[in-house]
């Protein structure tokens, strides 16, 4: 099942899309930080463990954490994280080699003020 997050008006909207090719809404929330657009999260690619990944947490479900960056998206799986980082937050993101644990620190100050604007 494809998923995406449309954030418009302040509210993020977590859709499913349907064996009819519609766009059901699964729940709507809060849109914090994150920027008013379409996230298509169902494109992401597995993260792999031997990069670090720089940009912005779009969602997080029971399985799986979204990062965009750039114009891609990145799934992190959830069971890697101590802790899920905030939505909408510029996150850098790496692996610990021996654990395969993922460290969550803060963006760049470069990304940090691209993404600002």
């Amino acid at each position: 099942m494809r998923h995406r997050v449309l954030v418009m008006n302040g509210q993020r909207i977590v859709q499913n899309e349907q064996t009819t090719g519609a766009w059901q809404t699964e729940h709507v929330d809060k849109a914090g930080q994150l920027k008013p657009g379409i996230y298509n999260i169902y494109a992401a690619t597995a993260a792999d463990k031997g990069k670090a990944y720089e940009g912005v947490i779009v969602h997080a479900d029971k399985q799986a954490i979204y990062q965009q960056i750039g114009k891609q998206f990145v799934k992190h799986e959830r069971a890697d994280f101590d802790k899920v980082p905030e939505l909408g937050s510029a996150k850098s993101i790496t692996y610990d080699q021996p654990t395969g644990r993922a460290q969550v620190a803060a963006a760049s100050e470069k990304l940090g003020k691209k993404l600002s604007r």
